[in-house]
């Protein structure tokens, strides 16, 4: 297994749904921008609408952080609208859909499950640069947590422009940040 921190992200070109409307999204649409790609199994499932209500909560905050959000699962564009117009949670979701019938993105990000023809719930981060900053895959009985979602969004976006410091565990925003030298060996 290849690791996939700092690798580009795959190169893509699916369709989506969005504010009620069709639209073509590709790896074009994410250069020079924070991407965030949250893979889930299916659409009409159980765990997967109330990640992506959580994920909803936050879609305001990320977006003022500059992360475009794009949920993904292996549903055409066709049912997840059909989706969106059946449940009261997908409803309030407001960040693209993207499509992946065809397992595209799924097996380019690592998280295609072969034998059920989904994906693993993924989440991966991408930052302006097109390098995957953060990756985390889990079993799909396991839902994720938003909250801890935008803490490591705003901790991969803080290193990124204050070169030579790090975040310590539980760092949140505005938070002690660690600057690794040799003063520091043996003291924490």
């Amino acid at each position: 297994m290849e690791p996939i921190i700092n690798a580009h992200a795959p190169e893509f070109t699916v369709q989506a749904f969005q504010d009620g409307q069709f639209k073509t999204v590709s790896n074009k649409d994410i250069e020079g921008k924070w991407a965030l790609f949250f893979f889930y199994p299916a659409d009409f499932t159980f765990v997967c609408p109330t990640e992506l209500e959580d994920l909803a909560g936050k879609y305001e905050q990320l977006k003022g952080m500059g992360v475009e959000v794009f949920s993904v699962s292996t549903d055409t564009h066709f049912v997840h609208k059909a989706w969106h117009d059946a449940s009261e949670r997908i409803k309030k979701i407001k960040y693209t859909m993207l499509a992946d019938p065809t397992g595209v993105l799924s097996r380019g990000f690592g998280v295609y499950k072969e034998d059920e023809g989904v994906a693993y719930r993924g989440t991966f981060l991408v930052n302006p640069e097109g390098l995957i900053k953060i990756a985390e895959i889990q079993d799909n009985s396991i839902g994720r947590n938003a909250d801890e979602l935008v803490r490591k969004v705003e901790a991969a976006q803080f290193v990124a422009t204050h070169d030579g410091e790090v975040c310590p565990a539980k760092w949140k925003q505005g938070g002690e940040t660690l600057k690794p030298s040799i003063d520091l060996v043996g003291k924490l």
